[in-house]
């Protein structure tokens, strides 16, 4: 068996996966990327793949251990063989051949046959891949868990932030509400123009509508936190974490300051097992010119006779034979010699993709760490607009009641809060997705 059949298994060993949850559940953050982890579709399925890789390389190993084969065998011989053979019964005389028949009608044979491969170099190099193979399959493993909690912190933040654009925008809804009576109130007594009715009547259906995308959008994140988790859809859930804890937490905070360490990132770790493998499969190459010896035990009891009576008139006979074959390559015009080469250029090529992940890990880290700050920083900024805002909004709504502004600055002032609102939601969903792939860059899921 060639070492290149086995390094197709690259998951993990199969663990027992938590049961989906049937009814409503309480999660916070951690309990949410913790549950993905365990019963994610991805992870699941990433499991079995890891089943069949532990049955793989449990195939490959029982390769060089004694198998066994047994053979039960009966044979009716409508016209028996015939042959034609010198005549030795009565030479110079009649015909100078006569045919003869060796055989009979019915033969019957059961017998048992043992082989034990005693060496070989494909095999005995497998068995050294076998520990890497269960490294890989590990690694890989680990990294759709990684990604199974990236994804759920991501589908998490999300219904929050949506959750959150609701609130705020049904914030404004009653005052507008109220603002939209006095003006008719007035209309009616005849203080106030039709006009005025109209921009408050706009305005608070934009307000409504924005309030509406944006429960409608935590409707959707709920369903991808869901699926995230492996939960069935329609599953309850109530998400105990707060926002505003969530965003001031000291330690997403000081993830910008954190560096990644190269020698325990998952896919550096992928990268040289990736090496490893292949050296293997270089020196798997290599060992295709050295000799191979196996042997064999075989035993049988065979019978034969004019009607079908086995073991009556005439008995089993038994014949046993043991053997051993030794196979040495003598000359392949090159073949071998090219395969070798070619599994050494792999080999480069897989080192080289090696120094490539590395780099490529420092720059995703790097790259990580300057989008979080960025973020956090536009965060900052558009949370004091958003209560600048809200402050002239306020005090223009108060100047409104007082007669002192006109409905045209109130809607005007209503539709910049309403404008902060989406801006402020955006931000924040950018800064917690830029913390959420930060962390995942420096492997700290």
């Amino acid at each position: 068996m060639s070492i290149r059949s086995i390094t197709t298994a690259l998951l993990g060993a199969f663990w027992g996966l938590a049961a989906v949850a049937q009814g409503p559940v309480s999660l916070s953050l951690q309990q949410a990327v913790d549950l993905a982890a365990k019963q994610s579709y991805q992870v699941k399925a990433s499991a079995l793949e890891a089943e069949k890789a532990r049955h793989k390389v449990k195939e490959f190993t029982a390769v060089g251990l004694p198998q066994i084969n047994g053979e039960v065998q009966l044979q009716n011989f409508i016209d028996v063989p015939t042959q034609l053979i010198p005549n030795f019964f009565t030479p110079g005389q009649g015909p100078e051949f006569i045919a003869a028949q060796f055989g009979l009608p019915w033969n019957a044979s059961a017998g048992l046959t043992l082989t034990q491969l005693i060496f070989d170099g494909s095999y005995l190099v497998g068995l050294k891949a076998t520990r890497t193979i269960a490294e890989s399959s590990r690694l890989d493993l680990q990294k759709a868990e990684a990604d199974a909690r990236n994804q759920a912190a991501k589908a998490y933040f999300g219904v929050l932030a949506a959750e959150e654009g609701a609130k705020l925008a049904g914030e404004g809804i009653p005052l507008l509400e109220k603002a939209l009576r006095e003006v008719n109130a007035m209309l009616e007594n005849g203080f106030m123009e039709t006009t005025d009715v109209d921009r408050l009547t706009i305005q608070l259906e934009q307000a409504r509508t924005q309030q509406r995308s944006f429960v409608q959008q935590a409707e959707v994140a709920r369903l991808l936190l869901a699926l995230t988790l492996g939960l069935p859809q329609g599953t309850p859930m109530t998400l105990t974490d707060d926002l505003t804890k969530i965003l001031a937490d000291a330690n997403e905070i000081s993830l910008t300051e954190q560096p990644v360490q190269i020698g325990t990132h998952v896919e550096q770790k992928q990268a040289e097992t990736l090496v490893l493998l292949q050296d293997l499969n270089r020196k798997n190459e290599r060992t295709k010119a050295m000799p191979s010896l196996g042997a064999f035990l075989s035993h049988q009891q065979v019978w034969n006779g004019p009607d079908f009576d086995p073991g009556g008139t005439y008995q089993f006979y038994p014949t046993t034979v043991w053997g051993a074959k030794l196979t040495v390559p003598i000359f392949s015009s090159g073949n071998r010699h090219h395969k070798v080469k070619q599994a050494e250029i792999a080999l480069s090529q897989v080192e080289v993709n090696r120094t490539a992940t590395e780099q490529r890990l420092l720059a995703t880290a790097e790259q990580s760490r300057s989008q979080a700050r960025t973020a956090f920083d536009n965060f900052r900024t558009e949370e004091r607009s958003l209560k600048l805002s809200k402050d002239i909004m306020d005090r223009t709504s108060i100047k409104f009641t007082n007669g002192a502004a006109a409905s045209f600055e109130l809607t005007q002032e209503q539709g910049n809060y309403l404008i902060a609102q989406q801006t402020y939601i955006q931000r924040m969903v950018e800064l917690l997705m830029a913390r959420a792939d930060l962390r995942k860059a420096l492997d700290l899921y």
